[in-house]
């Protein structure tokens, strides 16, 4: 009887450090996959041990998603390979997903958003009904492929509810609104509000600046306006007046109330070419915080923030869209300034003629952010047409 116990006992002894080898296996081949850089650095060593972490059973599918955060995209897809073989394989032999660990797995914004959208899918493999009640808790989540995902539930409830009941779906729609950042759904969910008779203020769901101070235009004679040094650049005086192209030009102010931020030049100075012009703005910040500055953009430009040069493109007419240029910036509590210099080039031809951009301030989801002091978005004139371009 003695002997039956110690036996037990050195067992799982014996089973429990097992475990502890294969543990400390799995971590180590991770570490392996994650070494993985680009033109092939690293692939033979992952190559052989890749093998070894798709063998793994499912229990290990949270170990193998936590080591996507961080990963570089090549490393990933190694991870995302074996994740792949390990779940065909457990359901081909009858066995269940650990849902319970991969639940707890996605609630966790912490971990990297493609590792979490795959756990999302993974539980929804295995069990279907959970996506609802998931996607129920993620219209404001970090990662953009699922809040998409719950913007397009409630968008989709909406559209059902539309025949039937217009408050419900109005509703609907409104809420799926307040976590929506892609441009498509954006512009659909606006539309079909509107068919239901509600407003939509499209400038402050995305964050668009809309009021500005302007002055031009100057030269951009052979394009060399664009490096050319005008007096903004070198301190902006809002009561200050240059020489200008053809003569003295001065500050002044341009609201736009354009539904997608467009600010156009043309407006204040005409359908100008060989010019440069500059655009001013004060961002009132709430507190200090990281923030991004996109813009669109179809002509040459230059922006400055808080006074430091950012970033520049010497290009013109190659297209435009919203966030087209993504630019990091950290605010200040405070006022924050804004300065962008736009060159319009020699072309006639009528589809050069645009001399206009679009600003908005968020944060790297795409959740604008609001100037303390933002004022009321302009109404539009009945006779404006509102456009993307």
């Amino acid at each position: 009887m003695r002997m039956r116990s110690l036996f037990s006992v050195s067992l799982a002894c014996l089973l429990a450090s097992a475990g502890g080898i294969i543990a400390a296996t799995l971590a180590d081949n991770l570490k392996t996959i994650r070494a993985v850089g680009p033109e092939g650095s690293g692939n033979e060593a992952a190559a052989k041990v890749w093998p070894q972490i798709a063998a793994s059973g499912s229990v290990a599918l949270t170990e193998i998603l936590a080591a996507m955060d961080g990963a570089n995209d090549i490393a990933a897809n190694w991870l995302r390979a074996a994740v792949d073989t390990i779940v065909s394989r457990e359901l081909k032999s009858g066995a269940k997903l650990p849902v319970a660990a991969l639940r707890t797995f996605l609630l966790d914004t912490k971990h990297h958003p493609r590792a979490r959208r795959l756990a999302y899918e993974l539980i929804v493999r295995a069990e279907p009904n959970e996506a609802g009640r998931l996607l129920a808790g993620m219209l404001n989540d970090p990662s953009n492929e699922l809040r998409r995902d719950a913007v397009q539930r409630l968008m989709n409830q909406a559209k059902e509810l539309a025949e039937k009941d217009a408050t419900k779906a109005s509703a609907s729609y409104l809420q799926s609104l307040t976590g929506a950042r892609d441009t498509d759904q954006v512009k659909e969910i606006a539309e079909q509000l509107r068919k239901l008779g509600k407003p939509v203020d499209l400038p402050r769901h995305f964050g668009f600046l809309m009021d500005w101070q302007v002055v031009g235009p100057f030269h951009n004679l052979k394009r060399e306006g664009f490096e050319t040094v005008f007096p903004p650049e070198n301190g902006v005086d809002l009561k200050a007046t240059f020489d200008g192209k053809s003569g003295k030009v001065h500050w002044g102010p341009l609201a736009t109330s354009d539904q997608y931020g467009m600010v156009d030049i043309n407006k204040p100075y005409g359908k100008l070419k060989e010019s440069t012009a500059y655009a001013f703005t004060e961002f009132n910040s709430a507190a200090a915080r990281p923030a991004q500055i996109r813009l669109g953009c179809k002509n040459g430009w230059k922006v400055w923030f808080n006074g430091r040069f950012l970033f520049g493109r010497d290009e013109y007419h190659r297209g435009m869209q919203i966030d087209q240029y993504t630019i990091p910036v950290q605010l200040k509590s405070g006022k924050n300034t804004i300065l962008i210099k736009l060159c319009q080039n020699e072309q006639v031809e009528e589809w050069t003629t645009e001399w206009q951009f679009q600003l908005r301030v968020c944060d790297e989801s795409g959740t604008a952010i609001y100037a303390v002091d933002r004022p009321p978005t302009p109404a539009a004139p009945k006779t404006e047409t509102n456009s993307q371009k």
